[in-house]
């Protein structure tokens, strides 16, 4: 009854962002001790012929495929083929960084946890350039701030460790101290299971988790679908006449290096097939994937990414999620943003997909789980006071913060109050420690920290769940 109570309000709050952000098509679903007992199709696959989006229609999921390499990492451990707390150079003797020493001390472990060191690179674009160097719509994608004109693509493995050998950075830290999210972390997690297995990684997720699964809509390249035709229409903004415009964009970019890390596609029965390996303790129709023990792992609070929120293994955690566990992971990417997410002392799962990029299917699953458990449709498990920072110390702060991978905000003091401007947007902050700051980004709760050295000296940020330094300084305006 609670889920019919709040229905109404919920359909109605994710039709106001749908139509917000312009998103032609979203997916939502949840189940409950694996079964559907809620599903509906925001908008089209296909927005010009009225195609309907059904739980059998195909989306990208992008950076949740990071969570199938872990799962498949975590098999292999079982398999007694590796184990986690391995270094990754024993795999992996091309992988090189400055700093020798620490080198030898990064272990698989850290490269599931996005806690080796490694910073935001722009390794990811290069791996996609043959796709983006053929889709015209490139120039829509939002935050793409990197030039790829001046080197060849990244298409293999060795390349990839060839490139972040070439590039001129200090790690962020000791291996296991800092976390910061890393595509080219997850992308050689694929080449460990290569190497390791004596198959392709899109081979070994086939074999192994796919189809034990029952996934029979999931797939890594879009011609694998052969003449299955529930597929969306991937979408783009276009601002290049002035005004937000929504177009069909219908290149799928791929990156045959970085797989492991963002470029599975799947449907919403299959993603909630999936999500019973967390849901279920590793048993899925039956079948057991991983075992309990490696499924403790993978929800495991390893390091914490945000107050409140932990990393574990390819799975966002955060322990208190109005008093239960939220187990969840997101991924974007062109025409994709998605989120699956799981309950399971609840016994729930849910998962959202759309074909645009950079909207809010985070806060869509949200609400949907408010609606679940029988709460106000925009209830928030998050609860800040704020406080009143120094304006001695927020000047300090201001300036531009940049990354490798293409990222860039800036902190500006507006009529006395502080701002972050990212993407050309200024978006009104709320500091809630002296150097920790919460804004409303795309209709979530974005927390961010501003990084000071042992004199206290801001060098750098973590916004997003990544790590990226302080490049300029801004004045007051």
């Amino acid at each position: 009854m609670k889920v019919e109570v709040n229905l109404k309000a919920f359909e109605e709050a994710v039709q106001k962002i749908t139509e917000k952000y312009m998103i032609p098509g979203t997916s939502v679903a949840i189940t409950q001790d694996g079964e559907i007992f809620y599903h509906k199709g925001f908008g089209f696959r296909n927005v010009n012929d009225s195609l309907p989006i059904t739980e059998d229609t195909v989306f990208g999921i992008g950076s949740i495929t990071k969570s199938f390499s872990c799962v498949a990492i975590m098999q292999l451990q079982e398999a007694g083929k590796l184990n986690v707390l391995d270094s990754v150079i024993k795999y992996l003797p091309e992988f090189k960084v400055k700093n020798e020493e620490a080198l030898k001390h990064i272990t698989i472990h850290h490269f599931m946890t996005h806690s080796s060191g490694l910073p935001p690179m722009s390794s990811l674009s290069y791996a996609m350039k043959k796709s983006m160097d053929f889709d015209p719509s490139v120039k829509n994608y939002p935050g793409l701030n990197i030039d790829l004109e001046d080197r060849e693509p990244i298409d293999t493995y060795e390349q990839l460790m060839q490139f972040i050998a070439e590039q001129d950075f200090e790690l962020l830290g000791a291996p296991g101290t800092h976390f910061s999210y890393s595509n080219d972390a997850y992308a050689l997690l694929g080449t460990i299971i290569e190497r390791i297995s004596g198959k392709s990684y899109e081979q070994y997720v086939y074999d192994h988790i796919l189809i034990p699964c029952g996934m029979e809509n999931s797939f890594f390249m879009i011609e694998e679908y052969g003449e299955y035709e529930n597929i969306t229409t991937c979408y783009a903004e276009d601002r290049s006449e002035g005004t937000k415009r929504i177009v069909a964009a219908p290149i799928w970019w791929d990156a045959p290096s970085m797989r492991a890390a963002g470029f599975l596609k799947s449907t919403t029965r299959d993603m909630l097939m999936y999500a019973e390996i967390f849901r279920n303790a590793g048993v899925v129709n039956g079948k057991r994937i991983l075992s309990e023990e490696s499924v403790k792992e993978m929800v495991k609070p390893h390091i914490q990414a945000q107050p409140g929120r932990f990393y574990g293994y390819g799975l966002m955690i955060t322990p208190d999620y109005f008093g239960t566990t939220l187990v969840e992971h997101g991924g974007g990417l062109k025409a994709i943003s998605a989120q699956l997410s799981i309950l399971p002392e609840k016994g729930v799962s849910g998962v959202v997909l759309t074909n645009l990029a950079g909207v809010p299917a985070a806060r869509v699953m949200q609400l949907a789980f408010n609606a679940y458990g029988g709460r106000a449709v925009d209830a928030s498990h998050l609860s800040f006071e704020k406080y009143d920072i120094a304006e001695e110390r927020l000047e300090q702060y201001q300036g531009e913060y940049q990354s490798n991978e293409g990222m860039k905000v800036s902190i500006k003091i507006n009529n006395g109050k502080p701002v972050l401007l990212s993407q050309n947007i200024e978006i009104p902050i709320t500091f809630v420690k002296e150097n920790i700051f919460i804004a409303n980004v795309n209709d979530s709760i974005e927390i961010a920290e501003i990084l000071v050295n042992d004199n206290s000296e801001p060098y750098g940020i973590s916004y997003h769940f990544r790590q990226f330094p302080k490049v300029a300084i801004k004045q007051s305006t």
